[in-house]
Order: structure tokens, then sequence, then C-alpha cells
């Protein structure tokens, strides 16, 4: 089997790419062992997003039980399954009947590099002009006793009940995000974290008021807590841990891996196909191509050459695409890329943090505020809002956004798009925002 692009992969990246390059006449096969959509279709942030309505509407009941709102809302998690379901089911499907319509080849299996220009696909050999990897990420295995088969969020997006007691493994977005998910669907739920806050990613102010919002809503936090192993207990398990209060330890009836995910290389065969490496990651060029094999690009997670998330994974796409077909003469260029957990309320960010503006020497304003007692906190009952902007004194110019709070999600985008495009402070101030919105509190935030 002859091609002109072969793509190891089927997510967001690989979309985009096999789309413009069939489009422009190429021969082009799109390669996976799983169905086809990638991580943030099937296993991550859509099917995360359709779980998260359900304990939005919790906690919106929650926070507002003594203002109007009674009765006890209640999750029927079985009920909220078959609603996310409803999204994903339908994916590979789609994505098989688009790439058909199209005329880009499919082929179902693992691939891996058996030489510069050749893979082999569950036993069928595949050569191809170019090679895309776009294989995504994967969950890093925790590398303490008894962790070898834990359930990952992949798993905990596909329960079909909810154990009563939840421990997570890690305090990064993931845990974030499902730890809110399951706690207010009704599970005891433990978040141990081997560092000394959560979402070590995010500005650590911001952090701190947000970590209070999850023991408010009744998730135990435990900083500082590195798991040491996990034991199996009757028909449960137990988390021990080490850290400055002692050894302790967690029951559980669900214990999750959510530790984090690197680039899901390592079955790639990586070294037949001339494909460097170095500390677990592509060495790519400027051009998102391989610095050791010139026919081999990469895009999205598996290059983690920007940030991790969706955007970033469409707009390396874009960049190899344009690469393949006009030769080398696109960079990606990742700047004023929102970040954000969905967690309850949602943390976001973009642009520098405080901490690399104050290094670059420039002269700099930096405000933040706790806001409970603005309207968009206070119409929701929210106890957790608030911002930290970084401004370059002189140009005007937006550096950094960084926000907690109802709406954060949605609002940051206002902030990338000016740091995208360099638009000031005054910019913004000056922009009629509809009220009352999450967005026309952008104003007093700078």
């Amino acid at each position: 089997m002859e091609y002109d692009l072969a793509i190891i992969g089927s997510g967001t990246a690989a979309s985009v790419v096999a789309s413009r390059t069939r489009e422009a006449g190429w021969n082009t096969l799109i390669i996976d062992h799983r169905p086809l959509g990638g991580t943030c279709a099937l296993r991550g942030c859509d099917p995360k997003k359709m779980l998260l309505s359900g304990a939005e509407a919790i906690d919106h009941a929650r926070l507002l039980r003594t203002h109007g709102v009674t009765g006890d809302a209640k999750i029927d998690w079985p009920d909220l399954l078959r609603f996310k379901r409803t999204f994903t089911d339908p994916v590979p499907a789609k994505n098989e009947a688009r790439y058909a319509k199209l005329g880009v080849d499919v082929l179902s299996g693992r691939a891996r590099f058996t030489g510069r220009n050749e893979l082999d696909v569950a036993g069928r050999a595949v050569t191809a002009r170019h090679i895309l990897i776009a294989s995504g990420a994967e969950p890093i295995a925790l590398k303490i006793a008894g962790a070898d088969d834990l359930p990952t969020s992949e798993d905990f997006l596909n329960l079909e009940t909810l154990p009563a007691r939840i421990v997570f493994i890690g305090g990064g977005y993931i845990a974030a995000e499902l730890s809110n998910i399951a706690s207010r669907a009704g599970a005891k739920v433990t978040v141990l974290q081997r560092g000394d806050r959560l979402l070590p990613m995010f500005d650590p102010d911001l952090v701190g008021w947000l970590t209070e919002g999850f023991l408010s809503a009744g998730i135990d936090v435990r900083l500082n807590a590195t798991a040491t192993a996990v034991e199996r207990d009757g028909n449960g398990y137990r988390v021990l841990t080490t850290g400055p209060d002692g050894d302790q330890s967690f029951p559980a009836d669900l214990v999750v891996n959510t530790a984090g995910r690197s680039p899901a290389l390592a079955d790639l065969g990586l070294v037949d196909g001339g494909v460097g490496t170095k500390n677990g990651r592509l060495k790519l060029n400027e051009f998102l191509q391989s610095e050791t094999n010139d026919a081999v690009y990469a895009a999205g997670d598996a290059a983690q050459n920007g940030p991790p998330l969706t955007p970033v994974s469409s707009h390396d796409g874009r960049v190899v695409a344009e690469n393949l077909l006009n030769g080398n003469s696109r960079r990606p260029d990742y700047r004023g890329v929102p970040s954000a957990t969905f967690s309850l309320p949602p943390i976001a960010a973009v642009g520098m943090s405080e901490i690399e503006a104050r290094s670059t020497g420039e002269l700099i304003t930096v405000k933040s505020e706790r806001t409970p007692h603005w309207f968009s906190a206070r119409r929701v009952a929210q106890p957790v809002y608030g911002y930290k902007t970084i401004v370059e004194q002189g140009s005007g110019r937006v550096l950094g956004a960084h926000l907690v709070g109802p709406a954060a999600d949605e609002v940051i985008n206002i902030f990338g798009l000016a740091i995208r495009h360099d638009l000031t402070a005054d910019d913004l101030k000056s922009t009629m925002f509809a009220y009352p919105t999450g967005a026309s509190d952008i104003g007093y935030m700078l």
C-alpha cells in the first residue's frame, strides 16, 4: 500500500491535515487502532463537558438553595451517561463517512515504523512519502505499588455506576474537573496532590481561591500528599500516602490515576523510523518536522510543541498541511492561546504569568482582586470569583490574564484575542460589551 501521506491518529490535527491534503489531490491514509475521532471528541474534552452539564445544574441549585431555589436536585448517573453517549457514540461513524466522502483511506490497527517511510499496521505494510505522527497523548503511569492497572480519566467517563468513595491521585486539570463532577453526583471525593497546590499550571493566588471552593463543596483536597501504594481492602482499596503530616491512608471504592498525560509515542517504533526523541518528546524543527527524518512531521499532543489543547492541535494541523503542500514556510504561532480547567467554577489563563512578566525586565502593571461582591458572582451566589491581569506600561499591551469564577472559561477568550492581536488595555476598556455579562467585567479588571 503506497500513499503520499500516512497519518497516525484520527484526532483534531489528523482530521485537518487529512482534509487539506486530500483536497489538494494527495493519496492520504488515516491509521488508528481505536475508533475514529481522537481523544477530545471521544475520551476527553467533549464527553467530559457533557457530564459537567449535570454537575453544573447541581452546583447552581446548591449555591442558590437559600436564595429562592428549593428541593433536592440530584444526578441520575446512568441517565447522565446516556446523555453523554448521544454525542460520543455517533462520532466514529460520522468520521468514517466523512473520510469516505473525501476519498481518504482508513486503516484500523496499531502503526509501527519499519523504515524511514514505512509502517507496519497490524501486519500490513504501508509506504508513504510523508508520515504525520498525530497519535495524541496517553496517561502517565503511576510508578507505585498496586497502581499498574488503575483506571484513568477515560475509564471514569465510561463508568456505568458511580462508586460511593473515589480517590484521585494527581492534582492537575483532569482531577480538578472529574472531582467536581463526581462530588456533585454524590460521591465522597478525595484528591491527593503531591505538590503544595492544585493546578500548578495556573496562577497560585487564583488556585488558592478555587481550592477553598473545592473544600466548601465537600471535596477533600490533600496537598503535599505523595501516594506510595494502592492496596486492596476487601471489596475496595486503600491509598497510602506520605507527607509532612506523616503516613496516612485513604479508603476508596475507586482509585483513578489523574497524574497527567504525555505524548503517545512508546509503541511507534521511532528508532526503526529514524525519528529522534529527547526526554520522551519528538525532536522537531521550527516547522513541526522531525530533525532526524525529514519525511516525518508531528502535530498536536504527540508533538507537544505548544500547549496540549485542542485548538493547538487544529493550529498545528494547518501548519503541517501548509508545509507539506507548499514546502516548509509556516511556523506555529501559539501567542494568546487560552487554557481553561472546567472545574466548578472554572479557572482560565492566557499569556504570561506574573513571574514570567516580571522576569522580562519590562515595566508592568499587575492588577488583582478577589471579587465575589461583583454582580457576575452575586447573581449565582458564587463565592469564588477573582482575576489577575498584567499590562505592559508604556505600550498598554495586555500581556496576561488569569481568571477564576463564573464565565471565566468564556471571558478568557477576549483576553486571548487581545494578546494575539496586540490590543491594549484601553482597547478593551473602550469596547462596549453586552451588560450584565461576564465580559462586561473586563473593564474593571484592567
